[in-house]
This record gives structure tokens, C-alpha cells and sequence, in this order.
């Protein structure tokens, strides 16, 4: 990937270009201390004088009305706020005509910046305020004031908090005046530039030590940049978080949201004092020294799945290369290329109109439809479908180009949106909500509604990072999430209420990725490189989570390292130095899942056999068990030494009925509420109370005898037995109670738990035979 830049032969304007912003994704508003405004229009390569300013306006920044605020007056969304050396700022309309001038500061207004919903303004200035004022220019506060001069400010995410500069300071600012001011010494000179993305939640710095460096939210150092040989005069976030620009003199820098440079530019334009980027993310321009305003196209990205190679080789032209035969395919499009995503055997490339939609067995003849809005944020690709995020919302499309749903809930901010906090399958969307990070919505992905009873999955500490599993049933739907502590869960997305388990498989996760064809998961853990070959083993047997792990070593994956994707056998990993790194993955569990799926079991045990790994033996135990294989299930556990599964497994081949069995399976897993209820809706209520006895769950065992008036005798005979084998007194007041009037003889109760089995077995024999007969019987045409 790298910067096409463009520069005119001789500068438009005069002097120095101070600032530049962008209305549209092909229209620029640039001004100068020549007191000239300038519009751009890149399709047709024009540029025109919009105002000549008083001669005592020197413009500073300039930040146009944020398009997403949603504003009714489409008046209001054409105005842009310009700050000066005079002290005042202005609010100037599109057509060049000062709407208002606002005194604002003592000495020159430094930067103004709208929040992200176009509610308020900040302005900082040269005598050390920073102010907040509505958007019609009404001073609301002064939210600091402090000795050194403020050159650069920016919003939080959410417009609750205020970044800014105070000399080699960086500090954030709540605006409730009550919460905790966080302040840390970000640079070794002055700091003259700040960025923070509101779809990534990183901040970015340069100043006049000559440095870059990339920051989180808490004021933690994520990347440093080798010292240049100029001051870092400016520093901008492409609107979707994964880039960013960096200027100093004769330097363009275009990085990696994580802070590696992925392409250097020295074009002859002087310092660059500030940079933006087009609202579709695929343009850069710059405000020179020189008087020349520089832009800039990203070009040469790339995209790779399994044999096909895309490389973007021009704003409107892909090549496709297939590495099996070394045939390359040209793409040409009508307007220039937004996004795109490769994966799942479709290739989805989104331009500033239209939406094209390849099938990777032919290039030739894509599918193409309008879009609504054209600044595509996100796509992401399931099997069956795809997604399109953009400004507007959310849309779920077939490869065929059918509009399936267009799912929403309150509070939806799609500006915030990226492939960490929203993830798709083939039949559902979880999106982390933006107001409450501790919890998930869980959309139906066919109907766009949420899931169930419409609640959100709730988990005890903030999200960082969410992924659906790409394969199986509906009802195995698993999400695999990445908290604060980097502590991964997995939950079962289609279960409900109190069945709703989020269960911890891993510590110390950075990056994570399902595979695209298995529910294998992969990530790195500390530094361990591992996969989880069934992570659905948790819900069936937890002893065995350990022993279905793959891991070795990651340090040859370098510092902080991100998955990209997992596909078949082959992992792709993104190292801190901006290099891809492979890693290939044994090809036999991956077999071992088609076989299951298929209920292939011999073929499954004879894999195992021919292997010989105690891994891949787990993983068939917990399989089997999960499909009530008890056979292959004895096996797999012999293997692995596992002796007292195989006698209760062996029990459960002599259950009286398929009732119990069901239930027992459950137990087996550790769900016991399961099992009981199972049990209870059979009508088995001895079945249910002698569970409780096995575990020793006296109360609930009781609860339910006295409620169904049954077994009191039985649950207080193997009470009295419990405790004289501990050689203990009875302590309960409620067994004490009902020992009072109940009289314990183990031979009446042996006969009667003899008449339930037994009663057991001649109804589960009875059903069982009506179901014959009803399968031997014609059916009616």
C-alpha cells in the first residue's frame, strides 16, 4: 500500500496554506495566510476563489459541520467553523460569507473542532483556554485554563471528553467536572498535533521532538516512531481507524493504525501544517508551507484469500491473480474503489455508486446495484451474505445483490463500527453496543430483529472484541469475545435467561480468529500461539479444555502481533513491523470435524488411531458426547486414561429411559438445572430427586420431594446414611423437622424405587414401540 500524491506546478495560493478540510469526498475548501479561500473540485480538476478575507483574518484551522450529526437544516451541515490570529473564530458558510465572528480568546484561536453529533464546538487558543460553545457561537464554559498555549485539541469518541495539549503534555478532560482528569508527558518537545479516532479509540501526537507515537484512551504508549529530521507538524486518522497520516517538512507518512509505516513520500511542498482526509477514507489532503495544497490516493492495497491475490493498481482498477496458474484478471470500475473484501469465494468491491459483487470462479461478469450512500465503511463477508456499513446504517445483502435486512437498535452509531465491535455469521449479527461496552447486541441476520427476548448478552466487564463462528447450526452459534483484562469467553448466542453461560477458555488474549469453514478458534495467548481445535468442549466436558489445545511459541510473530484470518490450514499474522507472517496448522482436526459432522464415527476413531495424538483424541470424546455417541465416546476416553468417565458412561448405557439418558448426558457436562428440568417434564420426579442425592444437593432434593409429595422417606434414609458415615449429627432444622414424622425402612423404599424404574422402563418401551408402529404405517396421500 502507498500514497499517489499530486501537487500543481505553481501554488494557487500566495503564502502559506494554514488549514484545509473536505465537504464531500471530491470537494476541498482550503485557506491561506493570503486571506484567500479556495474550493477544489477533483472530478473536474477545478479551483476556484470562494471569498477574499479582511486583511485582518489570518486563518489557523478550519473543521467543517459533521455530516453525521444528522442535522434537519441541510443549512447547518454547509457550515464550517475558521479560527484565527485575531482572537476570534467564524462561522462561514459554503458559499464563502461569514455567518458570524465570535471574540473567543486573548491572542490567536489555535484549533476549533465540532463534536462528532454537531452539538458543540471547542475552541483552544494561545492564552492556554480551552472553551466549549454551542453550535450557534454561544460560549456555554471554560472548561481549562492553564499557563502555556493550547495548539491542538480533539474530541473523545463519545463528546464526553476533551484531548489537548499542554507543552509536552497531553491531557484529557472530562466534561463533568467531577470525573478524573488523566495527564501523562507524551513527548520530549513541544506537542503540535493530536488525533483521536472515534471507531478505534487510539490517539495520535507529533511534535517538535521529531516523533510520532500512538497512544490508547488510557494514556498508554502503543507505538513510537524513530526520530525524523523535522518536527511532526501534522497527524489525521482516516475516518475508519485502520490508517493514518503524519506530516513534517517534505514528508508525507502514511501508517498503520498500529503504527508502522507502510509508504514515505517527500514531495517538495515545505512543512505540511494540517492534513484531512475524505470522508470516504481514500484521499489525503495536505495544507503546505509553500503555498501548494498536496493530495494524495491510497493505492496498492492488497487482498488475499486461499489462490487469489488482489492488488488495487489504480484508484479505479484491480488486478486478480490466480498463484495456481498465474493467471491475472484486470477489474476496471466506473468510480473509484472505497472498500473491498475478499473471502468465502466472492469478492465485494464498493466504489462511491455502486456495489460489485465476483464470484471467484468468474471474473468476467460481476453483480452490480446502486448504493444509497456511498461513504462504505465496513464490509464483512459471511458464506451466505454480506454486510455493508455505512454513515446511514447497516445492510445485509445475498451475493445475488438481494437487500435481506436492515437491522437496528437504539443508540446504533455506525460511524463507531469495525471489524473488532460488529461480526457476522450466516444467521446472525453481534455488534458490541457503543453506550454500554459490557454488552452485545444479537440480531437475527434473516429478519434484522434481535434475538429472543431482544436483551443484549451481558458480561461483567467491558468488551474489547468480538467474533461469531463461521460454521454449524443456528442453535450451536457460539461468539467469542475479548475483554478488558484480555481475558477470552465464549457464549452460546441462541441461549437464553438463565441458560445463557459466557464461559472463560483463555488469559492474556490479544488476537483472535475463527476459522472460516470449522469451529476452530485461533489466538495468541501471552506468548503462546494457540488453537482451540473444540472450543465447544467447555459445554460438554470442562476437564478436557486443556488437552484440545494447540500451542507453540509466538515470539517469532514479534511484539504485540494480529491475526488477520484463519483459513483451512493456514493462519496469517500481522507482525508489529508491518510484515506477513504464515503459519500452517495440522490439516488432521480439521478432518476430524468433517468426520463428526458427517457421523462418520469409525472413520473419526481410525484417524485418532492412525495419529496417535492425545489431542485429537479429546476433541472425538467431547464430540461424541456431544452427539450422544456413547461407543465412540468410550473409546476416545480410553484412550486418554480418562477410567472414571468410562464407568459413568457405562451407566448410562443401562438408564431405564431415552428421558434419563438425556438427562444424564446433561449431568455429565455439569448442567445440572438442565438435567432436572428434563427430568421433572418427564414426569420422572424420583429420577430428579435422586440426582440431587449423587450430588449431595440435600435441600433442593428434599424441595422437590415434599413438593410433589414423593421419595421424603428416600431423600432422609440416604441423609441418615450420609451423616453416620461422616459420623455426624443431624443440624438442618427441615430434615430435623420431617424426620419427626416420617418413618425411614430402606426395604419399602428399595421396592419403591424398584416400581419407578421399572415403571420407567414399560412406558419408554410402550413409546418406543408407537413410534414403530406409526413408521410402519402407510401415510396419507
Amino acid at each position: 500500500m502507498r500514497l499517489k500524491t499530486s501537487l500543481l506546478k505553481e501554488p494557487k495560493h500566495k503564502e502559506l496554506v494554514s488549514c484545509v478540510g473536505w465537504t464531500t469526498a471530491d470537494e476541498l475548501y482550503s485557506c491561506s495566510e493570503d486571506h484567500q479561500i479556495f474550493k477544489w473540485n477533483l472530478l473536474t480538476n477545478e479551483t476556484t476563489q470562494v471569498v477574499k478575507l479582511q486583511d485582518e483574518i489570518f486563518p489557523i484551522d478550519l473543521h467543517w459541520y459533521p455530516k453525521t450529526a444528522g442535522g434537519k437544516k441541510q443549512t447547518q451541515a454547509e457550515i464550517c467553523v475558521l479560527t484565527s490570529t485575531d482572537g476570534k473564530f467564524h462561522l462561514v458558510s459554503k458559499s464563502g460569507r461569514i455567518e458570524k465572528s465570535i471574540e473567543a480568546h486573548r491572542g490567536a484561536v489555535l484549533a476549533g473542532r465540532w463534536n462528532y453529533d454537531g452539538t458543540a464546538l471547542v475552541t483552544a487558543g494561545e492564552d492556554g483556554q480551552i472553551k466549549i460553545w454551542s453550535k450557534s457561537g454561544m460560549l456555554r464554559s471554560t472548561l481549562t485554563q492553564q499557563g502555556t498555549s493550547v495548539y491542538s485539541v480533539a474530541w473523545g469518541p463519545d463528546s464526553d471528553k476533551i484531548l489537548f495539549t499542554s507543552g509536552k503534555q497531553l491531557i484529557i478532560k472530562p466534561l463533568q467536572p467531577s470525573a478524573k482528569v488523566i495527564q501523562w508527558k507524551a513527548h520530549d518537545g513541544v506537542i503540535l498535533k493530536i488525533d483521536w479516532n472515534s471507531v478505534n479509540d487510539l490517539i495520535l501526537s507529533g511534535g517538535e521532538d521529531c516523533k510520532y507515537k500512538v497512544w490508547d484512551s488510557y494514556g498508554r504508549l502503543l507505538y513510537s516512531s524513530s526520530s525524523h529530521d523535522y518536527p511532526i507538524t501534522s497527524v489525521a486518522w482516516a475516518p475508519d481507524g485502520e490508517l493514518f497520516t503524519v506530516g513534517s517538512f517534505n514528508t508525507l507518512r502514511l501508517c498503520d493504525r498500529t503504527g508502522w509505516s507502510y509508504a514515505l513520500e517527500k514531495p517538495n511542498t515545505g512543512s505540511i501544517f494540517n492534513i484531512a482526509w475524505s470522508v470516504d477514507g481514500t484521499q489525503v489532503a495536505g495544507a503546505c508551507g509553500n503555498g501548494h495544497v498536496i493530495f494524495a490516493h491510497v493505492v496498492e492495497q492488497r487482498w488475499e484469500w486461499k489462490n487469489f491475490e488482489i492488488i488495487l493498481s489504480k484508484r479505479r482498477t484491480m488486478q486478480v491473480r490466480n498463484v495456481l496458474n498465474d493467471a491475472v484478471d484486470v477489474l476496471e470500475f466506473r468510480d473509484r474503489v472505497i472498500k473491498a473484501s475478499l473471502l468465502h469465494g466472492h469478492l465485494v468491491v464498493t466504489t462511491s455508486l455502486q456495489c460489485y459483487v465476483y464470484s471467484t470462479k468468474n471474473w468476467n461478469t460481476p453483480l452490480i446495484f446502486d448504493l444509497k450512500e456511498g461513504t462504505v465503511s465496513l464490509i464483512l463477508q459471511a458464506e451466505r451474505h454480506f454486510l455493508l456499513v455505512d454513515g446511514a446504517g447497516i445492510y445485509l445483502f445475498s451475493y445475488e445483490g438481494r437487500l435481506i435486512s436492515t437491522p437496528k437498535f437504539p443508540g446504533l452509531r455506525t460511524d463507531t463500527l469495525n471489524s473488532q465491535t460488529i461480526s457476522l455469521s450466516n444467521d446472525t449479527i453481534a455488534i458490541r453496543d457503543k453506550a454500554d461496552e459490557k454488552a452485545v447486541f444479537l440480531i437475527d441476520a434473516l429478519s434484522g430483529k434481535p434475538l429472543g427476548d431482544g436483551k443484549s448478552l451481558l458480561h461483567k466487564m467491558e468488551i474489547m472484541e468480538i467474533a461469531l463462528d463461521q460454521y454449524g447450526s443456528a442453535n450451536e452459534r457460539k461468539l467469542a469475545l475479548i475483554d478488558k483484562n484480555r481475558d477470552l469467553y465464549i457464549a452460546l448466542v441462541r441461549r437464553f435467561g438463565r441458560d445463557q453461560k459466557i464461559i472463560k477458555i483463555g488469559t492474556m488474549v490479544h488476537t483472535m480468529a475463527w476459522n472460516d469453514s470449522t469451529s476452530m478458534l485461533c489466538g495468541i495467548q501471552d506468548t503462546q500461539f494457540t488453537v482451540w481445535y473444540y472450543p465447544n468442549v467447555v459445554y460438554v466436558d470442562k476437564d478436557l479444555l486443556f488437552k484440545t489445545l494447540y500451542t507453540k511459541d509466538a515470539s517469532d510473530f514479534s511484539r504485540s502481533p494480529h491475526i488477520l484470518n484463519y483459513v483451512a490450514n493456514q493462519v496469517t499474522i500481522r507482525r508489529s513491523d508491518g510484515s506477513l507472517v504464515y503459519t500452517n496448522i495440522s490439516p488432521y482436526p480439521d478432518i476430524l470435524h468433517e468426520y463428526v459432522n458427517c457421523s462418520r464415527w469409525d472413520d473419526a476413531v481410525r484417524l485418532c488411531r492412525f495419529v496417535k495424538e492425545q489431542t485429537l483424541w479429546a476433541c472425538l470424546a467431547a464430540m461424541a458426547v456431544a452427539n450422544k455417541e456413547l461407543i465412540t465416546a468410550e473409546v476416545a476416553y480410553a484412550a486418554i486414561g480418562e477410567v472414571e468417565k468410562i464407568q459413568y458412561i457405562n451407566m448410562m448405557k443401562d438408564l431405564p429411559s431415552k428421558e434419563s439418558f438425556l438427562a444424564y448426558v446433561m449431568l455429565f457436562s455439569g448442567n445440572v438445572q438442565d438435567a432436572e428440568g428434563i427430568l421433572l417434564r418427564a414426569g420422572l420426579i424420583y429420577q430428579a430427586i435422586q440426582v440431587h442425592i449423587n450430588l449431595f444437593n440435600w435441600d433442593r432434593a428434599l424441595e422437590l420431594a415434599v413438593k410433589h409429595k414423593t421419595h421424603v422417606d428416600t431423600v432422609l434414609a440416604h441423609r441418615q446414611k450420609y451423616l453416620e458415615n461422616f459420623s455426624k449429627k443431624e443440624t438442618n432444622k427441615r430434615f430435623l423437622q420431617y424426620s419427626e414424622g416420617v418413618e425411614v425402612d430402606w426395604e419399602k423404599i428399595q421396592a419403591k424405587i424398584e416400581m419407578e424404574i421399572s415403571k420407567e422402563r414399560e412406558r419408554s418401551a410402550l413409546a418406543s414401540s408407537t413410534t414403530t408402529l406409526r413408521s410402519s404405517l402407510p401415510s396419507r396421500q
